[in-house]
């Protein structure tokens, strides 16, 4: 009787980890139909401070841009801006956050300065905040500089919405904030250590929800899944064990490619995926000074850099350390941070005995099975090696 119950209570948690699942997908596909508008405020990069944002009473919600054609985008951007930024420039002509309460833009790369500009112009509706972060990060200055900025961004956007944001609720907020990065550093440890129940296009769909829904169900939900996956074990392990590299992908297909070809993505380092998480906030002390000291400690993207290497050694450590057998490159079509990185990076990893693929992307994707064609032969090469 008691192995019957055992088994009963199993299919429970597995009925309520796929409910959880989802309702995750189906945020990521229409978040403001979960989200009022009018409470939330939108942000264009992962550096932006969401623990103050939250302390605001206001939930983030990033804007990942509308696919297809960018016909009203295209009047204002030169022919080289990534489909990112026209996607999201996109969605504000439209009219289709003209009920935010508020919008800020990270400076991060160029890119996204010229779609701030454009966005300030012609955008009605959002309060308009530029976030000017440091480029280099390993600095007294930088972080002093940050916390400063921060102190002014927390001025500006209590008055701007009507807000009281008081120390306790920023403290509040980093302890939401941190409880949800350490279960997203679960369920990926749980993923790197073997192939879980989660596949990677799911793991990158429920990462992709924690940026744009109430953070609290949100927790909930992940919590109830990570226990599901934990409960599940390991899978049977695969030898094309890869790492990614890159800024954004909101294009799930390419996930499924990857894990359909043979490969088991063991981890990351995209601004989706590990670089969001993998740093918690310190919750003692002056929480904006703790907050401006995650901000720079976080790992690096390209736009930022604390020497000439050290993004080099980021990555390159990071695969050593989940037993990476090649590294796949996912990169915008015209994102120069990116491409800047890469050929040097490419050798870098190749005096390591790396072998690399570069996936260059853009709104639409290329034609069906071209990017799972070059996965597979790519993933072939790595499991003979």
């Amino acid at each position: 009787m008691a192995k019957k119950k055992i088994k009963c209570q199993q299919t429970k948690k597995e009925v309520m980890a796929v409910i959880q699942l989802e309702t995750l997908k189906q945020v990521v596909s229409a978040p403001f139909d979960f989200t009022t508008p009018e409470a939330s405020v939108g942000f264009v990069c992962s550096y932006a401070p969401e623990e103050l944002i939250l302390a605001a009473g206001y939930t983030p919600v990033r804007l990942f841009g509308v696919e297809g054609e960018h016909s009203l985008a295209h009047r204002h951007l030169q022919s080289y801006a990534c489909s990112l930024v026209r996607g999201i420039l996109e969605e504000g002509l439209k009219g289709e956050r003209k009920n935010l309460a508020a919008i800020v833009f990270p400076d991060a790369c160029d890119a996204i300065r010229r779609l701030s500009d454009i966005w300030r112009i012609n955008v009605k509706g959002p309060i308009h905040f530029d976030l000017v972060l440091p480029v280099k990060l390993n600095t007294e200055s930088a972080q002093a500089y940050t916390r400063e900025l921060l102190v002014q961004f927390r001025q500006e956007l209590a008055e701007s919405l009507g807000a009281i944001i008081t120390d306790e609720g920023l403290k509040e907020a980093i302890r939401l904030m941190n409880e949800i990065r350490a279960c997203l550093q679960e369920i990926d440890r749980l993923r790197a250590n073997g192939p879980s129940a989660i596949s990677a296009r799911d793991y990158y769909t429920i990462l992709r929800a924690g940026m744009v829904m109430d953070r609290r169900l949100y927790l909930r939900l992940i919590q109830e899944i990570y226990n599901e996956v934990k409960s599940q074990g390991e899978k049977e392990e695969k030898n094309g064990r890869v790492l990614l590299v890159g800024g954004m992908c909101k294009i799930p297909e390419i996930f499924s490619d990857i894990e359909e070809a043979g490969g088991w993505i063991v981890g990351d380092d995209l601004c989706v995926g590990s670089r969001y998480f993998s740093t918690l906030c310190r919750t003692e002390g002056d929480p904006l000074y703790a907050i401006a000291e995650r901000i720079l400690a976080r790992p690096l993207c390209p736009a930022k850099h604390r020497g000439i290497r050290t993004r080099f050694e980021q990555i390159i450590d990071k695969a050593e350390k989940t037993g990476a057998k090649g590294v796949i490159f996912i990169q915008y079509k015209f994102c120069d941070p990116h491409a800047f990185d890469y050929p040097d990076l490419k050798e870098a990893l190749a005096e390591r005995g790396l072998p690399t693929l570069l996936i260059e992307i853009e709104d639409p994707l290329p034609a069906e099975g071209q990017i799972k064609t070059r996965c597979e032969a790519f993933i072939e090469m790595i499991k003979g090696d």
